[in-house]
């Protein structure tokens, strides 16, 4: 667990476990700004195409949610989607599948921007 008490100790031991697992699970969480807005549910149709894609674990497309304003949140982009995968090699799989390049080819005349995060997990809450 990832916490306040105990935090620079709680880090380094999960840090040291995260060595020990290297090439574990990953998340690619990616942010789109459409150039249009009424293009959103187009981008969300190609998005849930990519469930086919036989290395991702899990799928979760998003908007932005209705929370209250804060100078630290981000809530400019139209759409997100969260994936996990059981290890890089599954994610460079997944970047090399025709049906994710089919997505890019089709769907990418649709967004102005996109930013893209991947993560390798170091501590979990279960």
């Amino acid at each position: 667990m990832c916490g306040a008490r105990g935090g620079k100790q709680r880090a380094g031991r999960a840090l040291a476990a995260h060595k020990l697992t290297k090439g574990g699970s990953m998340f690619h969480h990616v942010f789109f700004w459409l150039k249009n807005s009424d293009d959103r549910d187009a981008l969300i149709a190609g998005l849930e195409s990519l469930r086919a894609i036989p290395q991702i674990r899990a799928l979760h497309i998003g908007i932005p949610a209705a929370t209250e304003q804060r100078d630290v949140v981000e809530s400019g982009f139209a759409v997100s989607e969260l994936m996990q995968f059981d290890s890089p090699a599954d994610q460079k799989a997944y970047q090399d599948h025709p049906l994710h390049l089919r997505f890019v080819e089709q769907c990418g005349h649709l967004w102005s921007r996109v930013v893209v995060y991947d993560v390798e997990p170091i501590c979990s809450s279960r």
